[in-house]
């Protein structure tokens, strides 16, 4: 995955900080202070609307009693390595369908998009793929595996050290700024915001099929 709008129209979906202890912890024991750990490895999700189809037997119907498959991706899983200047995540998934009439062996080809998005807005890639669920005669429903993968700049990704300064400096009880979240400063905010990446994968809907999703 809300009042966004999806992948198409610029979906924001945000990838969160990653505490080395938990997200945003407070230490107290030596000072105050935020303490903020992030992987450039990045986030991944399914885009709001994009995680099911629905094909229709007549075109343009979009009644119950016309629907022909359903899909749907789940089951998603990811591995990242961060070891080299170029962050490399591998995405897997399974597509799990069901088909009204039965009758026969079918093959349905559904196509889906890979897509890697900076900051909640701007596409940096993005790349169409198909998979392929096989029915056979008899067979209400039916699965496949998908598979995307996605490059980020090790260098892009990473916290200038000066952001990393001011998120993670221990401040004392007395201190003026104390209490105020590092991450409200404009500067900080669009620079952890330029450093986050993440990979969204949906299937790629035509407009009338996006609309279908966001009203039903």
């Amino acid at each position: 995955m809300n009042a966004r709008k999806p992948l198409l129209a610029a979906l924001l979906i945000t990838a969160a900080l990653a505490g080395c202890r938990s997200n945003g912890d407070i230490v107290v024991d030596e000072g105050v202070g935020i303490t903020a750990v992030r992987s450039a490895c990045p986030a991944v999700g399914i885009p709001d609307y994009t995680g099911d189809i629905t094909l229709f037997r007549t075109p343009g119907a979009t009644d119950s009693g016309s629907i022909d498959v359903v899909a749907a991706i789940t089951n998603m899983r990811s591995t990242c390595d961060e070891t080299s200047d170029k962050v490399y995540s591998n995405v897997t998934f399974d597509v799990l369908a069901r088909r009204s009439d039965t009758r026969g062996a079918r093959s349905v080809t559904l196509p889906y998009f890979v897509t890697v998005l900076r900051g909640g807005s701007a596409v940096i890639t993005k790349r169409i793929a198909n998979v392929t669920v096989n029915f056979a005669d008899g067979q209400e429903r039916a699965s496949a595996s998908g598979r995307g993968v996605a490059y980020v700049d090790k260098s892009e990704a990473t916290l200038p050290a000066e952001v990393r300064q001011r998120l993670t400096r221990k401040r004392r009880a007395g201190d003026a700024d104390a209490a105020i979240d590092p991450m409200s400063a404009p500067d900080v905010k669009a620079a952890v915001a330029r450093a986050s990446f993440e990979v969204l994968i949906g299937f790629q809907l035509d407009d009338r099929q996006l609309a279908y999703n966001a009203t039903r």
